[in-house]
């Protein structure tokens, strides 16, 4: 006799077992409509799935957030359906829901291409409007090996023939076609509606191994309904007007080429931008007490081994093997991350508690191999440099390490442009470093001190890092996507690995606390992030140029030139255009260069001793002396951090998406 307890506190009790499916139409018609599956005891499954003891139940209904990724589960099915149906033939293998939509991979002798994909829209929908429901079978394992065989479907039996013996062979039918799936599923295939669409297509290794045959791939998104697909589509297009890789092109930034894949080449404007950015980092710590170092880039594998990364990372790292004269073939590694660096700084000579907390900061130059296929653009590199610090404190001071965080964290992002954020709070993953009781410790020790910081959480279970839980600070871009930046990880592990050490106030020998924290990851990476975040059009003081000085007639050229070294004068980032080409040309090649601001100078102005100033893109200007241009220039291109600033300037608003 199950009790059912449902979200508001109330029970329902029946005679015997119930299906997810009776319990809705118990409570009312309408849940009965609406429900697509539901959460039983915390877990998502099917509506037909029985209940047979006490249980709480809640229902999972379009609006609600499991629904998208039912909605594109089951759209995977269909799209296998369809494919099949118009490609006889094809064999299916696996078709996960994913972000923002799913994909299906299928083995072919000819890759699917977009010309393919109207006829596989329009049978998908076909069989969206047939309205079968979704039938969950269990098989025998043999049975399914040899059904899938005599298909002619090598994959599926493989994948059967690799799942554990305990695991129940799980086979979903759709009318008369049927997949190997673990579900759960809606309760049939008009559940998904028609807010679908197939998006691109790729060749895919089968389970990822390039040893293994190429697929075609099918990727795909599904929404809820219509509205929120367009939303999606039209936010697609404009992440493709602000790609960085398109963006950097345009405004002659960097490029990347073969001969350094993973690599980038940083154009003068580029290096400009960079070097504005990490200027504006390293005064930002200088004000915050840190000590910034410089650790070598190649470090012996002993080191590697002695602090854990060399069993963690290992297949990630770049091996460089010398014979030395007193040791041959010594094994070294370009550094993947500054840690275990900073521990050898901390090591030297014997430390004080006085000296607590100790601010430790690296611009530390890092390699770390990523496959080809993962490459992307800036933000997805080989070489790449963090603005990593270690924080070595004792465990009293943690949380007020961590308010001091994050309050410079928010204040660095807000003068960035991004005015929010949420906080990820990732725990123990399985495969880790120390001791259960020493995790206890660690995750109770950030805990506190989010509740000192005053920062809100959600929960993000298994993923820190090996040596101790962290805080993932993911920022809010003008178009709505999410980048996880910042982080603050605390770590037991590795100053007793490393045997970290200092003498406490009663003279003891105690070790360390390391407080692991990056606020832009890597510079990178967050370059990416800020020329898609501006499209290219920074404010004045992150801009690489910040104004050009362009001549109409070449009598004004003289005067051009002393604007120019005026305005540099200043420290404003000038440039001189004095082509023979009509203005309008100029304007329009400055517009696409993302100039901000564009002083024009006439015969009539350098007469005068005046310039035209106009900000880009717009077509307002005005007349002003130069003198005064300069010096109205001058102050609005002043750094943020350099600006007075509010005894207790506010954060940007903390977001906290639901878990």
């Amino acid at each position: 006799m199950p009790v059912i307890t449902l979200p508001d506190g109330s029970s329902r009790s029946f005679d015997g077992a119930v299906t997810g499916t009776q319990v809705a139409a118990d409570i009312g018609p309408g849940l009965a409509k609406a429900a697509l599956a539901m959460v039983l005891d915390g877990k998502v499954v099917d509506l037909a799935t029985p209940i047979e003891a006490d249980a709480a139940v809640r229902f999972v209904t379009r609006k609600d957030p499991e629904a998208l990724e039912l909605i594109r589960h089951d759209a995977a099915h269909v799209l296998a359906e369809a494919v099949q149906e118009l490609f006889p033939g094809t064999q299916v293998t696996i078709g996960p829901a994913i972000e923002d939509g799913f994909y299906y991979d299928f083995a072919r002798n000819e890759p699917f291409t977009p010309e393919d994909f109207p006829a596989i829209e329009a049978k998908m929908r076909e069989i969206v409007a047939r309205n079968a429901g979704f039938v969950r079978e269990v098989w025998p394992r043999q049975v399914a090996i040899d059904f899938f065989e005599a298909k002619g479907e090598r994959y599926k039996a493989e994948l059967i023939r690799d799942l554990p013996e305990d695991v129940p062979i799980s086979i979903y039918r759709q009318g008369e076609w049927l997949d190997l799936c673990r579900g759960p599923h809606m309760r049939s295939t008009g559940d998904i509606g028609s807010a679908f669409k197939l998006m691109k297509v790729a060749g895919a290794y089968w389970r990822g191994d390039h040893r293994n045959a190429m697929l075609s791939r099918l990727y795909a998104t599904a929404w809820r309904d219509q509205k929120e697909l367009d939303a999606y589509l039209l936010r697609l297009e404009e992440a493709e007007r602000r790609d960085h890789r398109k963006i950097g092109k345009e405004m002659d930034l960097f490029h990347l080429q073969e001969e350094a894949v993973g690599s980038i080449f940083w154009h003068p404007k580029g290096w400009k931008l960079y070097r504005v950015l990490e200027d504006f980092m390293r005064r930002r710590l200088d004000a915050a007490d840190y000590q910034e170092v410089r650790t070598p880039q190649l470090v012996d594998r002993k080191l590697w081994v002695a602090s854990g990364h060399w069993e963690k990372f290992r297949e990630s790292m770049f091996i460089a093997t010398v014979e030395d004269e007193s040791e041959k073939d010594r094994v070294l590694a370009l550094k993947p991350m500054n840690c275990p660096c900073h521990v050898q700084i901390f090591n030297q000579g014997l430390r004080s508690y006085r000296e607590l907390p100790l601010r430790m900061a690296e611009f530390g130059a890092c390699h770390r191999y990523e496959p080809s296929g993962a490459l992307h653009g800036i933000m997805r590199v080989r070489s790449f440099t963090q603005d990593d610090a270690h924080i070595f404190c004792t465990e009293e001071q943690i949380a007020g390490e961590t308010v001091r965080f994050v309050d410079l964290l928010s204040s660095i992002y807000r003068d960035l442009g991004f005015d929010s954020f949420r906080v990820k709070f990732s725990d123990r993953p399985e495969n880790r470093a120390g001791t259960d009781a020493t995790w206890d410790q660690a995750e109770g020790a950030l805990r506190d001190a989010c509740m000192s910081a005053g920062v809100e959480y959600e929960l993000n279970p298994g993923e820190g890092a090996f040596y101790g839980p962290k805080l993932e600070f993911v920022l809010r871009d003008a178009i709505g996507r999410d980048w996880q930046c910042g982080t603050l990880q605390v770590d037991f592990v590795l100053p007793e690995r490393l045997e970290a050490e200092y003498v406490a106030e009663d003279g003891s020998r105690k070790r360390p606390v390391m407080l692991h924290r990056a606020i832009l990851g890597s510079f990178e990476r967050f370059l990416g992030i800020l020329i898609e975040q501006h499209a290219g059009r920074f404010p004045l003081w992150l801009a690489p140029v910040q104004v050009v000085v362009a001549t109409i007639v070449s009598d004004a050229d003289g005067f051009a030139r002393q604007a120019v070294e005026a305005l540099r004068a200043q420290g404003i980032r000038a440039e001189l255009d004095l082509r023979n080409e009509k203005i309008n040309r100029k304007v329009a090649d400055h517009i696409a260069g993302r100039v901000p601001v564009l002083a024009v100078i006439g015969r009539r102005e350098a007469e005068e001793g005046a310039v035209v100033l106009r900000r880009l893109p717009g077509r307002e200007q005005e007349t002003v002396p130069l003198a005064e241009a300069v010096l109205r220039l001058a102050e609005e291109a002043t750094p943020p951090d350099l600006l007075p600033r509010a005894a207790a300037p506010g954060q940007p608003q903390k977001v906290v998406a639901a878990a």
